[in-house]
């Protein structure tokens, strides 16, 4: 099971990365997010995975900006199949952010945009604590 999540073990293609938490892991997880995608024979202009990337890069940023302190390094978790895309940020801050709030308050902010984009793509996003309570999960996940 990916991340605890039901469902997500069916994915038949994964890839986990394993970042420093540094500003270039935004572009590192990106670049390599498109090379696994177009070796998965998943089309980089297929209409969901340029948000899919967005959403990606923000929250790689927010692990960077807020939990390095307490992570120094980042993992992000990609999986696929014909028709879902699912992708998680992991880094070791307890702090679990209340995603869809991001979204009901009006939020300019980076959740709130991932709210909002993976709300409109049909998808679901879901924040995951690790079993020891001192690091979380961001997964989401898009149908393709």
């Amino acid at each position: 099971m990916i991340g605890g999540l039901v469902g997500l073990e069916t994915l038949p293609r994964r890839l986990i990365l394993t970042l420093p938490a540094r500003g270039s892991a935004v572009r590192t997880a990106r670049e390599n997010t498109e090379q696994a995608l177009v070796q998965w024979g998943i089309s980089l202009r297929h209409p969901t995975i340029g948000p899919a990337l967005l959403i990606l890069a923000e929250l790689v940023t927010n692990s960077v900006r807020h939990a390095a302190a307490l992570s120094p390094t980042i993992t992000v978790i990609l999986a696929a199949g014909s028709d879902t895309f699912a992708f998680a940020v992991h880094d070791r801050d307890p702090y679990q952010p209340a995603l869809y709030g991001a979204l009901t308050n009006g939020s300019n902010s980076g959740l709130g945009t991932v709210a909002e984009l993976t709300t409109s793509l049909g998808g679901t996003a879901v924040v995951r604590g690790d079993a020891d309570g001192c690091g979380k999960s961001i997964w989401i996940t898009l149908p393709l």
